[in-house]
């Protein structure tokens, strides 16, 4: 198969990969109606942990359970878990639009944690895209002249724990086996929502049911098809494919909830997109970046609780 069409091959991935989540973070916003985000990552994580378990046990790594390094492992896990439980409200109470706006700031957070965490050295260039990209953030909350609800900052501090993790990925995860790094952050994460359940617990219907259990295939689904789409192509071309998100966003948010898009929310994501898509660039550019650290993460979702690390 010639490059160009490898290269084909993972922009398809990707763009489905992402379609997967989109659809992920619908049935979320459709179930945080009802229930309780600590409810829906509940049963989310119960069923995405079978096929991901599956995943565990044909790893043929050597070795056992026991990371190398366990505090930075439940650091990640924590953050992934945090993460996680932020980005969920966040997606049941604010339009999708909204919430991924923010979320995308993602890969301007990793660049700033990459300098303490990774030793990486940011220059000018890429500094003054993370500034811009604090700017689309802004006009995106516009405050004084909206309320910056709880919402708001829950979508910003799962864009932050996104970043935080994935960054200890690049730290650990070359001494770190995949299963160790897969599993630790779900087994947390049920143990964390089934001591939340007797206060929050509603018994779901039928349906309900099964589409906490289809929030849960989605991510291991798109998961997948993300990681085969960084073995098809370069990283350089499929990390901005994440963007593509905005556009479902916006086609279920009108369709399916009735939000309008707001002009400068847009205005906002523009800005945050064209800064996150400049240190991509600048990542591929020789010499710019020791580390790549946005490049090297195999995807920004480590809200979904079935993630899994880079390859």
């Amino acid at each position: 198969m010639s490059a160009q069409n490898t290269t084909l091959q993972g922009l398809g991935f990707a763009f489905l990969g992402f379609a997967v989540f989109a659809s992920h973070d619908a049935l979320i916003k459709v179930l945080g109606g009802t229930y309780s985000v600590l409810q829906i990552i509940f049963f989310a994580t119960l069923f995405s942990f079978v096929p991901m378990a599956v995943t565990i046990l044909t790893d043929r790594a050597t070795g056992n359970f026991v990371p190398h390094h366990p505090w930075l492992v439940l650091l990640r896990s924590a953050l992934m878990v945090t993460g996680m439980s932020c980005a969920f409200y966040s997606f049941s109470v604010l339009p999708l639009a909204e919430v991924y706006s923010l979320l995308f700031s993602f890969p301007l957070i990793v660049t700033v944690l990459s300098i303490p965490i990774l030793g990486e050295v940011v220059r000018a260039q890429r500094w003054a895209a993370v500034g811009v990209g604090l700017i689309g953030v802004l006009i995106v909350l516009r405050p004084g002249t909206t309320d910056i609800t709880l919402g708001h900052l829950a979508a910003l501090m799962a864009a932050f724990c996104s970043a935080f993790a994935s960054v200890l990925v690049r730290k650990i995860g070359n001494e770190e086996r995949s299963a160790v790094l897969i599993l630790y952050p779900m087994l947390l994460a049920i143990v964390v929502m089934s001591l939340a359940q007797p206060a929050v617990y509603q018994p779901p219907s039928l349906l309900h049911l099964a589409m906490m259990a289809l929030v849960g295939v989605f991510s291991v689904i798109a998961q997948h098809l993300i990681i085969l789409a960084y073995r098809a192509a370069p990283a350089g071309v499929i990390a901005p494919s994440q963007y593509s998100q905005i556009i479902w966003a916006t086609l279920f948010g009108m369709i399916f909830f009735g939000e309008r898009p707001d002009v400068w929310v847009a205005v906002g994501a523009s800005v945050i997109i064209a800064s996150g898509v400049f240190v991509v660039w600048r990542e591929t550019r020789t010499n710019a970046s020791a580390n790549t650290p946005v490049l090297r993460v195999r995807s920004p979702r480590s809200d979904t609780g079935a993630t899994r690390p880079g390859e």
